[in-house]
């Protein structure tokens, strides 16, 4: 492990390493057969000022106003003592529970350091852990710990419910709203998987000091607006697929020697040649290094992933491009311009071709009749 942190450290170079979070282990869970994306996180590169050095600038980040709607819906969620939290809780879990100790720790006695709010947390949950009856406590801002790759990844979900019926439940508080019953889907599973991830270190912490993971439910909270107002309202979802996705891509990171062995002694995707950084290395000599590394860009990736553009171009012509789903209808087809051609007749297929040839025939002329019948 620690020569793979050495060559992840030769790898950024100078660069200053971008710390990993719960969003950015999701994000890479969510796209597991990207081997690119889990090398640069692994390593810490700013994928961010990757791009734009290679001329391929772009943000995946939260804008200003999401994170600003959030952090405002978070504190009137924690109000008065999570006066509202505690209602929904109550009506979600069906808490018996009439009061509730309540700890803040996102700081211990004036201390935010890291190192000094992760022990505070560890020794906190591992009390509550070890009480034969429930805590009625509500921890507020708990900070995790992950191992990623050799390195320590802090995770802080927004809350961890007081211990219940034997469990602990992770509380996930979201600015996207609810409307008549429906949430964004694609919101609704990136914060399921978050969620998934904060359970898992929350099972690892316990599990390491000698309690039963199980102890952390496989359920989560999720609170978010209701309809058009700021009203939250709360819905408990069970997030076991998740959990076990999360769980794959962490031990694929364990294992990212191989991938990084291939790659050339003295690759570097510093930005700089030079450590005053005053001689910037050229794009073309980083997309070299880049190439070493296999991607597998899919249309989504333009949602949570600084490098999307860059991998689109190189998927410039292949249905690669158009995401898994249409790949996959597709038969393995390799390229756009393999499958229009199958499709007008313009290319004869193979004999193992057949069957692909004659749909896309099909599909092409309802197209043309279609439009032909529009005109």
């Amino acid at each position: 492990m620690n020569d793979l942190k050495a060559r992840l450290d030769a790898l950024r170079g100078s660069e200053e390493r971008r710390k990993l979070n719960a969003r950015g282990l999701a994000a890479l869970t969510a796209n597991p057969g990207c081997q690119r994306r889990s090398v640069l996180d692994a390593a810490g590169i700013d994928k961010q000022m990757l791009g734009s050095a290679l001329g391929f600038a772009m943000s995946a980040d939260q804008s200003q106003f999401a994170l600003t709607r959030g952090t405002a819906f978070e504190a009137q969620v924690k109000a008065n003592g999570c006066a509202q939290l505690l209602t929904l809780l109550r009506e979600v879990l069906g808490l018996p529970l009439a009061e509730v100790s309540y700890d803040d720790l996102e700081t211990v006695g004036g201390n935010a350091s890291p190192s000094a709010r992760h022990r505070h947390t560890v020794r906190l949950l591992t009390q509550a852990g070890s009480l034969a009856e429930d805590a009625g406590t509500l921890f507020d801002h708990p900070l995790l710990e992950l191992v990623v790759a050799g390195y320590p990844v802090y995770l802080e979900p927004d809350l961890i419910a007081f211990r219940f019926d034997g469990q602990f439940y992770i509380v996930e508080i979201k600015s996207f709203a609810v409307v008549d019953g429906q949430a964004p889907a694609a919101s609704v599973a990136a914060a399921e998987l978050q969620a998934a991830v904060y359970v898992h270190a929350m099972r690892e912490l316990l599990r390491s000091r000698g309690l039963d993971e199980q102890l952390v439910a496989p359920e989560v909270v999720l609170v978010c607006p209701k309809d058009f107002s700021n009203r939250p309202t709360a819905v408990k979802v069970n997030i076991t697929n998740h959990l076990n996705a999360v769980r794959r891509q962490l031990s694929r990171m364990q294992g990212l020697d191989a991938i990084v062995a291939m790659m050339p002694a003295g690759a570097t995707l510093d930005r700089w040649r030079d450590p005053n950084r005053l001689d910037p290395r050229p794009a073309e000599e980083l997309k070299r290094t880049l190439r070493i590394v296999e991607a597998r860009y899919v249309p989504q990736c333009l949602r949570t992933c600084e490098m999307a553009k860059f991998c689109r171009s190189e998927e410039r012509g292949s249905t690669a491009a158009l995401g898994r789903q249409v790949r996959e209808e597709l038969g393995g087809l390799e390229s756009v311009s393999e499958v229009v051609g199958l499709a007008t007749g313009a290319r004869i297929p193979a004999d193992d071709q057949a069957e692909q040839a004659r749909l896309l025939r099909l599909a092409h002329s309802y197209r043309t009749a279609f439009l032909g019948g529009a005109a």
